[in-house]
């Protein structure tokens, strides 16, 4: 299955999977388990965060795999209480000691924080994390284009990629082609949105008869399609299968369009506006 799974180039060189594996609220021996299956099953792209309290079980996990650790590509995230430079680089050792890890391939700042004023110190953080070897490549989650054009200013380095909240319902056009206009990837973090309220939606329904797929496929192949990298999880290793089975078909022109007037301006999941959220 993975030789079927194209990959993507970041702009500093870093190639990644075209879909991930997602982490949030796998933790312990369970956890392990499942994410160990999700790798068996053909995932090399593993996301997890400061913040998830489970970086010791990914770490396990890859531990427990068939598949080497330079084959797999980890990413974590900095949480919002430790982005001042001296917080910073400790969390992120820390980050690495958790896992039992010499380096992630990804790190993330998680939220900029803006009432906070501490995002360009994080961010300095893990440029200096990337030159030490720590990490292999620096990037953003739910970060504004104010927010990634003040850090390109600041230091000359823009992210390589920006997680943001995005699945059919919220679909962040504009936010994504700022990024695509200033070579950042955009990735898609609860890319299935809520899972009852997907299943129930008529016109994903007719899509996915119309290409003997299920709801879950369609609009994972929709990310794809968008040139997003989609990072869905489950515990369930038919459901992981289903999920990375994305790409012996094509979304039509008119079906993208069709997935497209599904999003709506309210259509965060948690009402989480990077403008003023703040995460610690």
């Amino acid at each position: 299955m993975y030789s079927s799974i194209p990959e993507i180039t970041l702009h500093d060189g870093l190639t990644l999977p075209a879909i991930g594996f997602g982490t949030y609220k796998l933790n312990g021996n369970e956890g392990a388990n499942a994410i160990s299956s999700a790798v068996d099953v053909g995932y090399r792209l593993i996301d997890t965060a400061y913040n998830y309290e489970n970086e010791g079980t990914v770490g396990e996990a890859v531990r427990r795999s068939s598949i080497r650790r330079e084959n797999l590509k980890i990413t974590s995230k900095l949480p919002g209480r430790y982005q001042a430079y001296d917080k910073a680089v400790p969390a992120i050792q820390e980050s690495l000691y958790r896992a039992g890890l010499d380096y992630y391939d990804l790190y993330l700042i998680h939220w900029p924080n803006p009432d906070q004023g501490n995002y360009l110190e994080a961010w300095q953080a893990l440029l200096d994390a990337k030159k030490w070897g720590l990490i292999r490549s620096a990037g953003v989650c739910n970060f504004l284009p104010e927010h990634l054009e003040y850090l390109e200013e600041e230091t000359g380095e823009k992210p390589s990629i920006n997680q943001i909240e995005l699945h059919p319902f919220f679909n962040q056009e504009k936010q994504r082609i700022w990024h695509e206009n200033n070579n950042i990837k955009t990735q898609s973090w609860s890319p299935l949105a809520r899972a009852n309220e997907v299943m129930q939606n008529e016109t994903l329904k007719k899509i996915a008869r119309q290409h003997n797929k299920t709801i879950s496929q369609v609009i994972l192949r929709w990310h794809y399609q968008l040139g997003s990298i989609p990072i869905p999880k489950s515990s369930s290793p038919e459901r992981q299968l289903e999920n990375i089975s994305i790409f012996d078909f094509t979304l039509h022109e008119e079906e993208m369009g069709m997935i497209a007037r599904l999003t709506q301006s309210n259509g965060r999941i948690n009402d989480q506006d990077p403008a003023t959220y703040e995460e610690f």
